[in-house]
């Protein structure tokens, strides 16, 4: 879907000529108001699972189709690529239609609202004026938070999942040592890379930064231990080559990702959440934003191994918007696998949702 031309951007500058990927599943009822959208974390693309245009297994596979937890022969689903990124909508790797070339740095700063209004506008586009629900996972929650505060009475219902109101400096530190290492990898020379010439390195210790925090402690030991390699997938001639098997799945990971998703959207979507602060769309604190947020029913989930979007963050959000009248619940949950908990824990994340909606 073609964004407004010229697109204002909250820090400043336009886009001209932007889009917004999305998929859809399900159907649109008479009142078309079984619409549940969908807000996803840094690095998954439209395609939450599969669908008859494309029946590659998507990232919520689990989670989302007929008679799972996001029953589509109910709910009429929207799941968009976050603008900004690498994924078919347009972001720092996308064309910049005044050059010809590559946005690179001469994109726009980019901020969780710029994302918010991009998703708001595919959902008008597409004709909805009030959603069901609107589900928003890790950065997706944030964007969520921002899209109800920018966009009042947009949805009835909401499930913030491992979300926040704001940063915490712990997940600003990461991040920031994650834009770090890609930034010192001399390929990536001030954003101007290509194939070719591409900063494998950064993006490779970026994303065992990550995986680092997506998972528990408590994961790893009952994953691994300290099992190692053996003899034939070891590096004889590295004395500081890789030895353990949770080396090896976190280099595994990395080479996976890198060249599947663009350094410098990277970058620029990490540096987003960082800034987050829901308390400024309101000129207050976060949790005076969420008082204001305007929806009937909420839902804020999480997990105590997370430590990259506590749980207390969670409560917050359910705090925060039942003081400001909303019928909002907090649930935490025991999952062992830390922040990806909801991409991989349905057993547990799948009755919470499911249970949700059924009451919506």
């Amino acid at each position: 879907i073609d964004l407004p031309s010229p697109f204002p951007m909250k820090r400043g500058g336009a886009l001209v000529g932007a889009r917004i990927a999305y998929e859809t599943w399900g159907t649109p009822n008479a009142a078309r108001d079984n619409a549940i959208l969908i807000l996803t974390g840094l690095s998954p693309d439209a395609h939450a699972a599969m669908h008859d245009a494309n029946p590659a297994p998507g990232w919520w596979e689990a989670m989302l189709g007929p008679g799972k937890p996001i029953d589509t022969t109910r709910w009429h689903v929207i799941c968009v690529n976050s603008l900004g990124s690498c994924k078919g909508s347009t972001g720092p790797a996308a064309l910049d239609p005044k050059t010809g070339a590559p946005y690179r740095l001469a994109f726009p700063e980019l901020s969780i609202e710029d994302i918010a209004d991009a998703a708001a506008h595919v959902v008008r586009a597409l004709g909805f004026e009030r959603l069901a629900c609107v589900i928003g996972n890790s950065m997706g929650g944030m964007t969520a938070l921002a899209f109800l505060a920018r966009h009042p009475g947009v949805a009835r219902g909401h499930i913030n999942i491992s979300g926040a109101a704001h940063a915490l400096p712990f997940s600003i530190a990461i991040r920031s040592l994650q834009r770090e290492a890609i930034r010192l990898d001399p390929k990536w020379n001030e954003g101007n890379y290509d194939e070719a010439s591409y900063p494998e390195s950064g993006m490779r210790m970026a994303r065992k930064l990550g995986v680092i925090t997506y998972r528990s402690a408590l994961e790893w030991d009952g994953r691994f231990g300290r099992v190692r390699l053996e003899s034939d997938r070891r590096d004889d001639e590295d004395p500081f080559g890789l030895e353990f098997e949770v080396e090896s799945y976190l280099e595994g990971h990395a080479r996976r990702f890198v060249r599947n998703f663009d350094p410098n959207c990277y970058l620029y979507l990490s540096r987003s959440m960082d800034w987050f602060d829901l308390g400024e769309s309101c000129g207050g604190t976060a949790d005076q934003g969420l008082a204001k947020l305007r929806v009937e029913k909420a839902l804020a989930i999480g997990v105590h191994t997370d430590i990259l979007f506590p749980l207390q963050q969670q409560q917050q959000i359910a705090d925060g918007l039942r003081a400001g009248g909303v019928d909002a619940t907090f649930l935490p949950l025991e999952s062992p696998q830390g922040h990806d908990a909801f991409l991989v824990d349905i057993g547990r994340f799948g009755p919470a949702v499911c249970d949700f909606l059924k009451a919506l």
